[in-house]
């Protein structure tokens, strides 16, 4: 029986590293595939975001190189093969964070954030190689990388979405560069006509384990709510969610277009709520610095899309036909290396609000499993606003049925008493109007073509001063001059008489936190408390 991450018998440098990640004992799927992965068994494991599978092929992985290494065995090649730079990034920071205390020993390399010319320098060198299928492709072409002779580990994580992401040639090419002998394991969301593909190709006699385990966390921990409402009271809503402090923490709003992220961010931003915006658009380095400073807590808002979720969904649909759509094909070229709702870890996020309801069962699912995460807790509420919103609510709710935890944890209507906010419409519906299409595009180019001059001009700097990164903010203000001093601030005689104790229980906290900082502000400027003596 496991119950500790030294009954796996590995090395006591990742048992250190384990346990400096906080990790107290393994995860259901960690238990089930750690130990026939040590034995070099090919493995098929399904399992959702968030369950640990990350670890669970990266640990008996870097125990099998340690082992290696130790027996002074030839030099062998590990590869991860994932579909978007942004899951790249993720994997390489949790393989560091697992090779802390061996990293003299074992080199990973991120080759899906690197040149061609850059990361050949690093190759010969690496213990373990982190890519996209397309880009290790590039590599083999260039005879930059031989695998037929050195590889001994490939593993495909998020297996499920690499062929809607338009890598099955790609990966069809890699497998004639495969060496006869390997070990390969497949991790995924899904066990779909895609990973048996998939199977037919990399994996030979594989051990399957299927979690019967739901895709949203248990009702203990996650609230699901839904609005029904006009879709001309969902600004009037999101604008009294926050302002009357109904929705607090760390928050993911969805909205189904990136027009509709800009109108939503130049909304809000006229009442002072700040907020980053996250979409496919955005340069990959500006998208991974977002959701970085987001998880560090630097930004409480973050409104994004998740366009890859849909497309993927109708890709996977239509492969069954075999035939893709010249649109589709399209829409996957640009979004190709964007995942919002899948796949990306977005920690301690308390809220989830579909400010659009999401177009698919599965696009509801990937949204809503953002939050309640491990042990957190967390909210999902979702505005139904029209005939379409309740036919795709219908959809979610048939969903949610089939699902084993899921269907014990129905959304439930949210009593929210419209006629209480009334007073604010005129706030509201004044914002809205000059929100106007044109000033969406120009807010929409100027972020974009901001952000793409700081990604190409700094990309370089801040590899050789992170911390000066911490500068560059992704929630600044897009009109500044549309702002109005009297619109940061309900006035009281506005504020529904049966939510003004939160309104003042939250200006209490605030006013304690100014002080607060005032202290740690002053502390810091004080010379006789800054001065070290050396």
């Amino acid at each position: 029986m496991i119950s500790n991450f030294t009954d796996f018998d590995i090395d006591d440098r990742l048992v250190k590293a384990i346990s400096k990640l906080g990790w107290a004992t393994p995860s259901e799927i960690q238990k089930r595939a750690i130990p026939p992965a040590l034995e070099g068994k090919d493995i098929i494991i399904r399992a959702k975001t968030g369950s640990g599978k990350t670890a669970a092929y990266l640990i008996p992985l870097i125990q099998k190189i340690l082992k290696n290494k130790e027996s002074n065995k030839p030099k062998t090649l590990s590869v991860v093969l994932v579909p978007s730079k942004e899951l790249c990034k993720q994997s390489y920071r949790n393989a560091l964070d697992l090779t802390s205390y061996c990293s003299k020993l074992v080199s990973v390399v991120d080759l899906g954030n690197s040149t061609v010319q850059s990361s050949s320098s690093l190759i010969n060198n690496a213990d373990i190689l982190i890519s996209t299928p397309s880009k290790i492709l590039a590599h083999i072409n260039n005879k930059t990388i031989n695998l037929k002779d050195f590889l001994d580990y490939l593993i495909l994580d998020e297996a499920d979405m690499m062929f809607s992401y338009g890598y099955e040639q790609d990966l069809k090419t890699i497998t004639t560069s495969l060496p006869k002998i390997y070990q390969a394991l497949l991790v995924s969301a899904t066990i779909s006509e895609d990973i048996k593909c998939l199977e037919a190709l990399i994996l030979n006699k594989p051990v399957i384990l299927k979690l019967e385990e739901s895709h949203l966390p248990e009702k203990e921990k996650l609230n699901q709510f839904v609005i029904k409402c006009e879709s001309s009271d969902k600004y009037l809503l999101i604008y009294a969610l926050f302002k009357l402090n109904l929705v607090q923490g760390k928050t993911l709003i969805f909205v189904n277009s990136i027009d509709r992220c800009y109108r939503l961010k130049l909304f809000l931003e006229q009442f002072y709520i700040r907020t980053c915006v996250l979409n496919s658009e955005l340069p990959q380095s500006s998208r991974i610095h977002i959701v970085d400073e987001f998880n560090r807590g630097v930004y409480d808002i973050v409104i994004a899309t998740d366009e890859a979720v849909v497309i993927n969904t109708n890709l996977s649909n239509t492969n069954q036909n075999k035939e893709k759509t010249k649109k589709n094909k399209k829409a996957m070229k640009t979004k190709k290396d964007y995942a919002v709702a899948r796949g990306i870890d977005f920690q301690d996020v308390d809220n989830v609000l579909n400010f659009d309801f999401p177009e698919t069962g599965d696009a509801y699912i990937h949204r809503v499993g953002r939050t309640a995460r491990g042990n957190n807790h967390g909210t999902a509420l979702s505005f139904v606003a029209s005939s379409e919103d309740q036919k795709h609510l219908m959809m979610v709710e048939e969903k949610l049925k089939t699902d084993v935890i899921a269907k014990e944890n129905a959304l439930k209507p949210y009593n929210f008493k419209i006629e209480e906010i009334e007073g604010l419409r005129y706030r509201v519906n004044d914002v809205i109007n000059s929100v106007t299409r044109i000033k969406v595009k120009d807010a929409r180019f100027k972020e974009i073509k901001s952000e793409i001059l700081h990604s190409n001009k700094l990309k370089m700097y801040f590899e050789e001063n992170p911390k000066d990164l911490r500068v560059l903010r992704h929630d600044k203000i897009l009109k500044p001059t549309d702002q109005q001093p009297h619109m940061k601030d309900v006035p009281e005689y506005l504020v529904p008489s049966s939510l003004r104790h939160i309104m003042v229980k939250s200006k209490r906290k605030r006013k304690q936190s100014n002080i607060q900082h005032e202290k740690i502000k002053k502390k810091k400027t004080d010379p006789l408390k800054t001065f070290k003596y050396k």
